[in-house]
């Protein structure tokens, strides 16, 4: 099975296309654990872990990233990820040290310079965002399904002072998230923006106290499993699908009628069942039991 469905039409590679290729100039530095994975319960946690660097990305981050995402988009038991920086902040960008000595070699198939950013897995994501979360760290967030973004913590496209462009899919989510109109605000400008102004503008989805960024947005991602799981990325791929991929209204209404058929037998039906029998009755979300949640994987 592919677990990584790629964007195809917004990140269209050519074969013939030469880009940096960043080597360290640390050379220990790709020995080091520079992504620290870790389960909990139903959720898998992946944190950048170069503190000193403001979790600035290099190369071999950048594949460890990868390897990361890959191993818990595989795992069964884990219904959603959450990406974060180690030591306070998020991500800010790309390490400009290792970019300044840059030599040219071809991006390696399904790869960003930041890592995952052309991917599209099959489990929700989830960024924890504290400190700085700029340039390619800012397109890391908007890898994501959901931001939880703390009060003291700034976005913004700030590799704008240093002519380096934005090819981790900014151009292509930002947009998509918060209109054409603002997203050139920060795009043509660089200016950060913080929480509130985030929040207001849907950039975000919550604002929680400095330091509590990477529990509250477990807890989010945990709230997650009791859904089932097979119907919750059906309709998470068909929006996808609509945001990015569709040619035309009538495309995108296809796309999510047959990709959502398939779920009435596996999912819906016992789902229905249990309503009738009076599960979730007024709105209520503590079902006595679903089918094929996390937890029911977890125990077999």
């Amino acid at each position: 099975m592919n677990y990584f469905l790629t964007i195809s039409r917004p990140f269209q590679r050519h074969s013939a296309l030469l880009i940096k290729r960043f080597t360290s100039t640390c050379g220990n530095e790709s020995k080091d654990v520079l992504v620290l994975k870790q389960k909990i319960g139903a959720v898998a946690t992946i944190g950048i872990n170069r503190p000193a660097k403001r979790n600035c990305v290099n190369y071999a981050t950048a594949d460890q990233l990868v390897q990361a995402f890959e191993e818990f988009d595989q795992d069964e038991s884990v219904c959603a990820i959450v990406l974060h920086g180690i030591g306070g902040n998020f991500c800010a960008g790309y390490d400009l040290q290792e970019l300044s000595t840059a030599n040219t070699s071809i991006l390696p198939d399904k790869r960003g310079p930041m890592g995952p950013s052309r991917i599209l897995t099959k489990k929700p994501l989830i960024a924890a965002i504290s400190g700085y979360a700029v340039a390619g760290g800012f397109e890391l967030a908007l890898l994501c399904d959901m931001r939880v973004m703390e009060d003291t913590a700034v976005m913004g496209v700030f590799c704008r002072r240093f002519g380096v462009p934005l090819i981790d899919g900014g151009t292509v989510r930002l947009p998509a998230l918060v209109g054409f109109s603002r997203a050139m605000d920060l795009i043509l400008t660089g200016r950060p923006i913080k929480a509130k102004e985030a929040l207001e503008w849907g950039l975000v989805n919550r604002v929680v106290s400095c330091g509590t960024a990477l529990g509250q947005a477990v807890n989010l991602a945990d709230s997650l499993k009791r859904f089932p799981q097979e119907c919750l990325q059906a309709d998470r791929r068909s929006a996808y699908y609509a945001t990015y991929s569709a040619t035309s209204l009538e495309d995108a209404l296809k796309y999510e009628f047959d990709n959502g058929v398939p779920i009435l037998e596996k999912e819906s039906v016992h789902g229905a069942q249990k309503f009738v029998e009076g599960a979730g009755h007024h709105g209520k979300f503590q079902l006595q039991e679903i089918p094929e949640s996390c937890d029911t994987k977890n125990s077999n």
